[in-house]
């Protein structure tokens, strides 16, 4: 990699309260390694390790809003209760030990919930209208409009919880088919009350959430918003299928007051729209359409998508050079660059980048998915 390249990555960005020392963002992967939901020394070791080699801002995998439909694994970490809490305070020392900033992202896995499973077995799947990714209804149910609030109050919360205990920002999961992402679909949202109906109605209650949030922060703590346009199993899914399709939704949540968006596409060289222009990503026009800070996303220093569920033992992709991503960057179609299984894989990834010794970067593989460190 040029020295140019990497003095793009290098650069520092301000956004809101937060001061980033380069342009290098760890992304969320979940890990279920918390036992009973509790973030433990190991998990605090594990970011602390990206940390110190440079990644300049850790988001953590998903954590549980205190909702019982929340989630539905034991070990993936919640962010409610004082243990859990307290652990991922432990979390936020061993990051800030190495002079990077940390948010976590809150996530709710809506309809996506396997019934039975825990934390809390008894919970229900729910959604906007109960309706399935692949569209089967009555896979769950309906929330009313007590549960929406209940919902909102849940996020909010959350949030409030992260700037007490030393968190740098949060990021709001409404990407990749989950509970605030079903509410912007129209395939999982039927609702005809407020929260339902044109694609603009249906970013209500990602913009309530928004709203409720920067009531319970600081006004320079800085609010994410991760949002895609595929889903789970569903890659070809379009919440917007033109980029005035993509203002209408991004807008509202703009004005909420979303700080910066995380726009999650499954390989970042694909242009979202290539019949308006043939090089913008996901990320591009976001920025453009909002004029907000971008995170962009997919496959970053992979040469290809890796689908752990189809490939055996052993198999992965092999290292891409990530030059043409900071020319990218240095001509600002966005502003920051999220790496998740590179990094996953090699924890020095940020540091042999941003000094030009990807010659030694490690090969993504399906194991590295299994770490602990």
């Amino acid at each position: 990699m040029s020295a140019r390249a990497a003095q793009a990555l290098s650069r520092p960005l301000t956004l809101g309260s937060l001061e980033l020392p380069n342009r290098l963002v760890m992304a969320p992967m979940t890990r279920a390694q918390s036992p009973g939901g509790v973030p433990d020394e190991n998990v605090a070791a594990y970011y602390a390790r990206r940390a110190a080699a440079g990644t300049g801002l850790i988001i953590t995998e998903g954590t549980y809003v205190d909702h019982p439909s929340a989630g539905d694994q034991e070990n993936v970490p919640r962010f409610h209760g004082e243990r859990a809490l307290a652990g991922w305070s432990e979390v936020v020392s061993a990051v800030h030990a190495h002079d990077a900033k940390i948010m976590p992202q809150l996530w709710h896995v809506g309809i996506q919930r396997r019934a039975g499973k825990p934390p809390v077995p008894e919970a229900p799947s729910v959604g906007p209208s109960g309706i399935a990714l692949d569209g089967t209804p009555e896979a769950g149910e309906e929330l009313s409009l007590a549960d929406v609030e209940r919902l909102i109050e849940a996020f909010a919360e959350a949030a409030r919880q992260a700037e007490r205990i030393g968190f740098d920002g949060v990021e709001l999961h409404g990407a990749h088919g989950y509970l605030i992402d079903q509410f912007l679909w129209g395939r999982t949202n039927r609702r005809t009350d407020a929260y339902g109906g044109s694609p603009l109605e249906r970013t209500r209650f990602a913009a309530d959430i928004v709203t409720a949030v920067r009531e319970r922060v600081s006004a320079e703590f800085p609010v994410v918003l991760r949002f895609s346009q595929w889903k789970a199993d569903n890659y070809d899914a379009k919440l917007a299928e033109t980029p005035d399709e993509l203002r209408t939704m991004l807008a509202p949540l703009s004005e909420a007051g979303v700080d910066a968006f995380h726009a999650s596409g499954r390989r970042y060289w694909e242009p979202e729209f290539p019949e308006s222009d043939p090089n913008l990503n996901i990320g591009g026009w976001t920025r453009k359409l909002t004029g907000k800070p971008v995170i962009t996303v997919g496959s970053v220093g992979l040469d290809a998508v890796f689908d752990p569920a189809t490939l055996g033992d052993g198999a992965g992709t092999n290292v891409a050079s990530v030059e043409g991503l900071a020319e990218r960057l240095e001509r600002e179609e966005f502003d920051l660059v999220a790496v998740g299984r590179a990094l996953l894989a090699d924890p020095e990834w940020s540091r042999k980048v941003l000094n030009g010794r990807e010659g030694e970067l490690v090969p993504f593989t399906r194991e590295a998915i299994a770490t602990l460190y």
